[in-house]
């Protein structure tokens, strides 16, 4: 099912001044960076950072869908249902009792 926490996004109302502080003061290591999206490494899970977004927890699952069905099986409340992201995962969202979202996410082999 979930093997590992895979990202964490934060969001952040500067992302050069936010990219500078995790990379310069803290001393993450950087593996990406786009116009609107940064990630460093934090001990194999990514932290990203992310302008005007929302902070979102993602979980690494063997198979979105079968974790899907499984957890819908026993009244997980599903924010949206399985589907392909154009950045090459597959996502899920869903609620935990205290209305924490958490995304589940798999990769194509």
């Amino acid at each position: 099912m979930i093997k590992k926490i895979r990202n964490i996004t934060f969001p952040v109302s500067d992302l050069k001044k936010a990219v500078d502080f995790y990379e310069n003061i803290l001393g993450l290591k950087k593996t990406g960076e786009w116009g609107n999206y940064a990630i460093f490494d934090v001990g194999g899970v990514e932290l990203a950072l992310e302008p005007k977004g929302r902070f979102m927890v993602f979980l690494l699952a063997d198979d979105v869908d079968e974790t899907y069905k499984t957890f819908k099986e026993k009244g997980v409340e599903f924010v949206t249902e399985p589907k392909d992201q154009y950045w090459g995962g597959r996502t899920a969202e869903f609620a935990d009792l205290d209305g924490n979202n958490f995304i589940l996410v798999s990769f194509k082999k």
